[in-house]
């Protein structure tokens, strides 16, 4: 006995050193896993986690091969190593998968209040979200699932994401490929010192594709990543008016979107405070490159972006305060302290994601291409907000005909405030400047600020109203097609108007 016990525990290593496997880490076919894009193998995932985290942690490895699974949880101490060629395929089965009572959300692999744990290597999460997504809409007009069905679209929470983080510490992220998410592709909410890093999303087949989602986290790196997702790519979120978003380095990544690349929201109930954008770019996106908003009432301070590319993306910089939501104790919002630099973008006149499967919504029309914004509220204006070696080509032709906005003192006072509507560039149809509109802000410089317009426009490159504190140094607007008379700075209502 004790022979054919050698003998095992030899091949065993064996096996495990053939297929890359660190001693003490786990096999996860050794737990029963078939690996044939078939079986459906939720329970032995789970014991093999289970086993795993019982001994004190290590790695729960998937040699390749095609894992159908529903949900599973990750406990204390453990990661899931993909090797290539494995893919952990998300169950078509709507009955395989859990709505934690904890988080809220339904997910393929979910960790809720635990420590030390992961998913690394080169192998791919695979949701089959288009195929979920559909089935779980037939369960409903079945009467089988209860959902609140609108245009056969089932509620975000219902739905499966691919990873669902809640309140849990030291988390690494690495490697991996994160695709077709019949939901949020990821979520990590409420956790502290989370390291996201070379992960490749490919999330664009359903609705409410975000490519990453970091919602009231503490602590947070995310680097040398590529998104591309149908709604947001690279989205920060606080759902609690006592969440607190804080300590966040985003580097060194690339995102495409049908939405926005970059975006602050849209439920921003609590604190964000000190993130900073390094190298980023962001191409084909049909919103903004970078959206900067709070309307839930909370508070957003210490932004630094430095480093941006946006190619062929509707709207470069979005910068919003709106009450479209108050918190429980009636604390006013605010948004300052915000510097982006280094910044080069082009605003085509298409529409910058066509042709993916799942476009951003034609809406908001009649209006020309829209200029970046920053925009506040009459009582809580964007305080502090610097703009240095930024460098912006816009694609002019504007029709008067089309959508008009003037820029006399009545006509500015006609634009809306729409602080209540969900935030978006186009909220406000026809802007009255095809660089730059501002509203309501306080302490903004420009710095050596480049604004270019590729053909005829007929509105000024700038807008400013009710500015408590403007300073425009080193501007350079370039219009070779405007009237010589025009003003392309056009102000009203703005003190302390420094021109050098």
């Amino acid at each position: 006995m004790r022979t054919m016990r050698k003998i095992f525990i030899c091949v065993a290593l064996s096996l495990a050193s053939a297929a890359g496997i660190s001693l003490g880490a786990e096999e996860v076919r050794s737990f029963g896993a078939v690996g044939d894009g078939t079986t459906i193998n939720t329970t032995s995932i789970q014991a093999a986690i289970d086993y795993v985290s019982a001994k004190g942690g290590g790695k729960v490895v998937f040699t390749p091969g095609n894992y159908v699974t529903g949900s599973i949880f990750l406990k204390n101490g453990v990661e899931l190593e993909l090797q290539e060629g494995a893919t952990i395929l998300g169950s078509l089965n709507p009955w395989d998968y859990v709505k934690d009572p904890s988080a809220g959300w339904t997910a393929i692999v979910f960790a809720v209040g635990q420590k030390n744990v992961g998913i690394t290597g080169k192998g791919t999460i695979d949701g089959r979200g288009y195929d979920v997504g559909i089935r779980f809409a037939d369960f409903v007009h079945m009467g089988l699932i209860k959902d609140r069905l609108s245009n056969d679209r089932v509620n975000e929470s219902v739905r499966p994401e691919n990873i669902h983080f809640y309140k849990c510490d030291s988390i690494e992220i690495k490697g991996i490929t994160i695709k077709n998410s019949a939901c949020w592709t990821q979520q990590y909410d409420k956790c502290t010192n989370l390291l996201i890093d070379g992960i490749t999303v490919d999330s664009k087949n359903y609705w409410n594709n975000d490519g990453l989602d970091v919602v009231d986290c503490s602590n947070v790196i995310i680097r040398n990543s590529y998104i591309d997702a149908s709604d947001d790519a690279f989205c920060f979120k606080s759902h609690k008016a006592w969440g607190v978003s804080e300590n966040v380095l985003v580097e060194n990544c690339t995102g495409r979107s049908s939405a926005n690349g970059i975006k602050f929201g849209t439920y921003t109930l609590g604190t964000f405070k000190n993130f900073k954008f390094k190298n980023i770019k962001i191409f084909d996106t049909y919103r903004s490159a970078i959206e900067i908003a709070t309307v839930d009432g909370g508070t957003i301070e210490d932004v630094e972006v430095d480093g941006l590319q946006s190619l062929h993306t509707g709207n470069p910089i979005f910068i919003r305060v709106g009450s479209r939501h108050s918190r429980p104790d009636s604390t006013l919002p605010y948004l300052r302290n915000v510097v982006i630099k280094n910044v080069y973008a082009e605003v085509p006149f298409d529409k910058p994601d066509a042709g993916y499967s799942y476009e951003g919504p034609v809406e908001d029309l009649p209006r020309n291409v829209c200029p970046s914004i920053i925009f506040g509220l009459p009582n809580v204006p964007v305080q502090n907000v610097r703009l240095e070696n930024v460098e912006i080509v816009y694609p002019g032709k504007a029709d008067p005909e089309y959508a008009y906005r003037g820029t006399s003192n009545a006509q500015l006072d006609s634009i809306p405030e729409l602080e209540k509507r969900y935030p978006e560039f186009s909220n406000w149809k026809e802007l009255p400047a095809w660089g730059f509109y501002i509203r309501h802000a306080e302490g903004l410089v420009f710095d050596n600020v480049r604004l270019k317009v590729a053909d005829k426009d007929y509105r000024p490159a700038i807008v400013a109203d009710d500015v408590n504190g403007l300073m425009l140094r080193n501007l350079r607007i370039t219009d070779e097609f405007a009237d010589k008379k025009m003003r392309q700075v056009v102000t009203k209502d703005v003190k302390k108007l420094k021109k050098k």
